[in-house]
């Protein structure tokens, strides 16, 4: 008799997992990175990285000398 433990995830709900988490820091960021990081052909890790950017006005923006 062989016993199953419930409680081992499957491969393929593991990758249907990581591939959620992926697709919701992507959708969820406006400017940054999502990186992931593979160990032995595994997902280990995901980080995102969000950026906030500031557009300077004209009138803020330092003047170029002209030559």
């Amino acid at each position: 008799m062989t016993s199953t433990n419930s409680d081992t995830p499957r491969p393929d709900r593991i990758q249907a997992e990581w591939l959620e988490v992926v697709c919701t820091k992507v959708a969820n960021l406006r400017f940054g990175s999502v990186q992931i990081t593979v160990h032995d052909g595994r997902v280990t890790q995901i980080e995102s990285i969000e950026k906030t950017r500031f557009v300077a006005d004209r009138e803020e923006a330092p003047s170029k000398p002209r030559s």
